[in-house]
């Protein structure tokens, strides 16, 4: 009984379950052991992922300087002294604008506020909207400048430990993530080969494939986003100068910079311009959906599917239920990083199976050949 008991399924389960269980309360005990850990990997998990970013960006180009017969570390140092320049560019014109639209912002936070008050008030004569009762809500919202500016400065006064820690973080990724990305770009091309010589002999063209198939697939991605941002950023600034919404190019800005959100930036980025135009009127509202509604169309029918769509293949449900589930799981980073891992995931996937399918029909075919027939007899 004892021996049928031991060799029973249900047995072996149970003993596999109590051993998990207690394996999962003992790491919770010890918890604090793998805190250092931890803190490791976060630490240096933005600066990778940035640097890998960037190196997904700039090895297409490095490789293409490399056909133009330039050495390695000369295209290197130019792709360093192009994005350097870029930067004292974006400093030098970008930052200052950004600066003067958030100060003016900040300082015409009280009018806007009661523009869009008013705004809303004159709502009042449709049904739907008496049935809402928002005049209730809107009288108890009051904005008065002294008051705004002491809750700005009480509450950067509280939060100064933590901004200097941000700043601090800030600099040090400013100074580490171009030391990484250089020896990415440097030595780069030693990976697969390194990674060859660790595995059999016999699977060297099949990792050099899937390596070669991700690394496609990034660097489509990559650049391709990089390219609708610019777009999108760029088409909604002119258009909200050609309708004449305030602060356009803050505006601009913030809506090419979600678009690295797939799908849901578009919604993030209309919003504030709505919120802007509803101050100066409805009609304003309507040029601003219209505007939105030029880029996002232009975006969709003419820059994504041949910069991004084509190397991703991937439904636009997947892409939705995808950014919910990873977004509630890991916020923003989770949502910008979401499509890139799936797609990278689907591409191994994608080939293992080709792989499994290829063999298979090998032995298949193996199968069907006739015996060879025994040599004939002198």
């Amino acid at each position: 009984m004892f021996e049928k008991l031991r060799q029973s399924k249900l047995m072996f389960w149970s003993v596999e379950g109590l051993v998990l269980v207690f394996l999962i309360i003992g790491l919770t005990n010890i918890s604090f052991l793998f805190a250092p850990i931890g803190t490791f990997f976060s630490t240096l998990l933005v600066p990778i992922i940035a640097a890998g970013f960037l190196f997904y960006l700039f090895n297409p180009l490095i490789k293409l300087l490399g056909r133009l017969h330039v050495a390695r570390g000369v295209a290197i140092g130019l792709v360093f002294l192009t994005v350097l320049g870029g930067l004292v560019l974006i400093i030098s014109a970008i930052i200052p604008n950004l600066v003067t639209q958030i100060t003016q912002v900040i300082t015409g936070l009280p009018a806007t506020l009661r523009g869009l008050r008013e705004a809303v008030r004159q709502l009042a004569q449709y049904r739907w909207y008496q049935q809402l009762d928002v005049e209730t809500l809107l009288s108890k919202i009051s904005v008065e400048p002294s008051k705004l500016l002491a809750q700005v400065l009480g509450g950067f006064s509280t939060g100064l430990p933590g901004l200097i820690g941000s700043v601090a973080g800030v600099v040090i990724n400013v100074i580490t993530i171009p030391v990484l990305l250089f020896y990415m770009l440097k030595d780069g091309d030693k990976f697969v080969p390194a990674v060859q010589r660790a595995l059999p002999d016999r699977y060297a063209t099949e990792i050099a494939t899937v390596f070669t198939r991700m690394s496609e697939t990034l660097s489509h991605y990559i650049a391709g986003q990089a390219l609708e941002c610019l777009f999108v950023g760029v088409a909604t600034f002119i258009g909200y100068l050609i309708i004449g919404m305030p602060y356009a190019f803050l505006l601009g800005f913030i809506a090419g910079v979600v678009t690295i959100i797939p799908y849901l930036g578009p919604y993030i980025g209309i919003a504030p311009a709505l919120i802007v135009g509803a101050t100066a009127g409805w009609t304003k509202v309507l040029l601003v959906v219209i505007v939105v509604l030029i880029v996002q169309q232009t975006d969709g029918n003419l820059i994504y599917p041949n910069v991004i769509g084509r190397s991703l293949d991937i439904h636009p449900l997947t892409i939705i239920v995808l950014l919910l589930v990873v977004g509630n799981l890991y916020g923003i980073l989770g949502t910008i990083l979401a499509v890139p891992v799936y797609a990278v995931c689907k591409t191994v996937l994608t080939y293992a199976l080709e792989l499994y399918r290829f063999h298979r029909q090998a032995q298949l075919t193996l199968t069907e050949l006739p015996a060879p027939k025994p040599a004939p007899k002198d």
